[in-house]
């Protein structure tokens, strides 16, 4: 599926990876995270996220700012550019999902639901015990 999201991206001449249109998504429902909250939220430790954002700044897609509150930590906002190429990937998504979806009934889809939660909830499981 990643490989099929990106041939997706790069045919709509979208320059975005999987990692930057989850951090695009997050900033876009809650804008001005900082980065320790945008690491937890996105699954990636702080060095690995900072790097993703230096990219990300490069291309004019976000802006880090210094907290007001705690000059210790930044917090991350989409430019313009950042909230363009966020709209443009939501048709591109859509296609993904139309295709991935494509002749499966609803039961057929209720039924993957239910197995990938059971196995979501096996790795919770998993990593409590850790």
């Amino acid at each position: 599926m990643d490989y099929y999201l990106q041939e997706a991206m790069v045919r709509h001449n979208l320059d975005l990876s999987k990692e930057q249109m989850i951090v695009l998504k997050k900033l876009h429902d809650q804008d001005g995270l900082n980065q320790n909250e945008l690491a937890s939220l996105t699954y990636r430790d702080k060095s690995s996220l900072a790097r993703l954002l230096s990219k990300m700044e490069a291309k004019n897609y976000i802006v880090r700012r210094q907290s007001v509150e705690d000059k210790r930590s930044n917090e991350v906002f989409l430019t313009e550019e950042g909230r363009h190429i966020f709209q443009r990937t939501r048709p591109v998504i859509k296609e993904v999902m139309e295709t991935m979806e494509q002749d499966l009934s609803k039961e057929e889809k209720r039924h993957i639901i239910h197995l990938l939660k059971k196995v979501q909830f096996n790795f919770t499981k998993k990593t409590e015990k850790i």
